[in-house]
């Protein structure tokens, strides 16, 4: 008997999946920010890292990963302590590809020491990509990259760490770091009592010899599959810095013991433990009550990735939006054609490219900050705020972005529910909005005079741009109020901003221009698209954002 025939099964006015394409030569705005800040060299090389990581088969490894979520197991069969995570195999593999791109490690020399050239552009720019595709196991990628700059404060240790650090290889082995092929590390620093206020850790280390033993609880200690932690506790002298091995000299396991896995909103590929210290062997980083100074190198990396990842998270909504807007009919029109959808896209897409050229403008800080004391304050002054404004404007633009697809957006079958759940994280980690403010202004009381040179540098980058000079007028004045803290987060917006203007400035002067005019000399509507562009503005941008 034949069966009949259902014309709605017929799958129809749908975006094709947006996969196997190259993700950096897709992304016109990235391309030429890689290239204004000194990475155009390698252009080949991030357009196979782009046809890689836009692969389908790299966007399943993500969607398999974030499925199998990881699982602890305390113990092992015969009852003996382990302390293992366990992962999906797609897990592993991200983690190799980021590996071998040298995502972890490609920012410093085989010797721990900053690599120069365009080596923190080029690496951000694999970051961003890589974000775009699966984003929880970058946090490991993160902070084994980050924590070389604190483990240079203790050189001894550094070249013990840096042969295996600095391979290009991902060893998931459980075995002791110094028998791999290659090591991941993780940090630890909140306590129940106190996260922000890391003066309050509770944590007690006592000398053993040359070692420490450290004895206490981590409220949150990231990726605990790492091979070592950098710690805080208090040693005689106060908040000391640690290196802390998941494994003792003697190759016994270490007296680290995981409580649980944290059941988080998003980041759920990635392991974060709440943990038990019990006695714990520990090498010291720095000087004994120096642990803030010490750690604070790493925290400056950390908080740049997060805002390279609140872009490239912003990027792929973007992408995915607009690849949807283009094949989707709605009023025998395509939706990327109806004027009301155009002004919300482009919108965002302006949002994006001032995004992009920001966080590549201040990578290209780091690879100048060694022999460039301007770069220096650029970065010191600008990290927090840049992080404050990309890492806060991810959660709505994504939402925005899901809105655009409309019920395909808010379900698990496609990315952008997960990357909307993702992107909360990188906002609170690593100092929420109001420690970014406040760093802001610690940077400000610090070396005031570096401080306001930058400011003034920004001033000559963006002069001529619409409400600008406005910008600064109100930056420099607020900042010198003595109720500044209460206006802080307005001012430390409005800082992010005219940086971004000015790093649009030296990539897009036109876009910066139209940047400017919607968002300094005008406050920005909530919305998207609630700003009036001109019809070959939005033309422009969203070819630039997708060909």
């Amino acid at each position: 008997m034949t069966q009949p025939s259902f014309a709605t099964h017929e799958v129809f006015n749908q975006s094709p999946p947006f996969e196997d394409i190259d993700l950096f030569a897709v992304d016109q705005p990235l391309v030429e920010a890689v290239k204004a800040n000194g990475g155009a060299a390698a252009e080949r090389e991030l357009s196979e890292f782009g046809r890689h990581w836009g692969s389908a088969a790299m966007a399943d490894r993500g969607r398999l990963a974030n499925e199998t979520t990881p699982k602890l197991r305390t113990f092992d069969a015969k009852g003996n302590r382990r302390d293992q995570v366990e992962f999906h195999p797609a897990y592993h593999e991200l983690m190799a590809h980021s590996a071998h791109a040298g995502v972890h490690v490609s920012t410093w020399t085989a010797h721990g020491q900053p690599a120069g050239d365009a080596a923190a552009v080029i690496r951000a720019a694999k970051f961003y990509m890589a974000s775009q595709v699966e984003t929880g196991h970058l946090c490991p990628v993160t902070m084994t990259r980050a924590s070389v700059a604190a483990l240079a404060m203790q050189p001894d240790l550094l070249a013990r760490v840096m042969p295996v650090l600095s391979t290009k290889s991902y060893d998931p082995s459980f075995a002791p770091w110094w028998d791999k092929r290659g090591m991941t590390l993780g940090m630890g620093m909140t306590e129940k009592q106190g996260g922000t206020d890391v003066r309050a850790n509770m944590t007690r280390a006592v000398r053993d010899g040359n070692a420490y033993r450290i004895t206490g609880h981590k409220w949150f200690m990231s990726a605990p599959m790492c091979d070592a932690f950098l710690v805080l506790a208090q040693a005689d002298s106060g908040l000391t810095c640690f290196f802390m091995p998941r494994f003792a000299p003697d190759g016994t396991v270490n007296a680290i013991q995981f409580q649980r896995l944290k059941d988080k909103l998003g980041n759920r590929s990635n392991a974060s433990s709440e943990v038990e210290f019990v006695g714990a062997y520990a090498e010291r980083v720095g000087e004994e009550g120096k642990g803030i100074r010490t750690i604070i190198q790493m925290v400056q990396l950390t908080r740049q990735d997060c805002a390279i990842a609140s872009v490239g998270l912003m990027r792929s909504g973007l992408a995915h939006a607009l690849h949807h807007a283009r094949h989707r009919s709605v009023f025998q029109k395509h939706l990327a054609d109806q004027p009301l959808m155009q002004a919300v896209l482009s919108d965002m897409a302006l949002h994006v490219e001032a995004g992009t050229a920001l966080v590549m403008r201040l990578c290209r800080a780091f690879d100048r900050t060694p022999h460039d004391a301007a770069e220096a304050a650029y970065m010191r002054l600008l990290t927090p705020a840049i992080k404050y404004w990309t890492c806060k404007s991810a959660p709505p633009f994504l939402y925005e972005a899901m809105e655009c697809l409309g019920g395909n957006g808010y379900v698990e079958d496609g990315i952008l529910a997960r990357h909307y759940r993702e992107a909360p994280v990188n906002a609170i980690w690593e100092g929420s909005g109001n420690v970014m403010c406040l760093d802001v202004l610690r940077a400000l009381a610090r070396e005031g005079e570096a401080a306001m040179a930058v400011l003034q540098t920004l001033a000559a980058e963006t002069k001529g741009l619409p409400g600008a000079g406005e910008a600064v007028a109100f930056v420099g004045t607020t900042f010198r109020r003595p109720d500044g803290e209460r206006v802080a987060r307005l001012a430390v917006e409005k800082l992010a901003l005219l940086a971004a203007a000015a790093a649009l400035n030296g990539v897009s002067p036109h876009n910066a221009e139209l940047f400017a005019a919607t968002r300094l000399a005008t406050n920005h509507a909530s919305m998207y698209g609630a700003v009036e562009l001109d019809s070959s503005d939005v033309r422009a941008l969203l070819e630039r954002a997708l060909p």
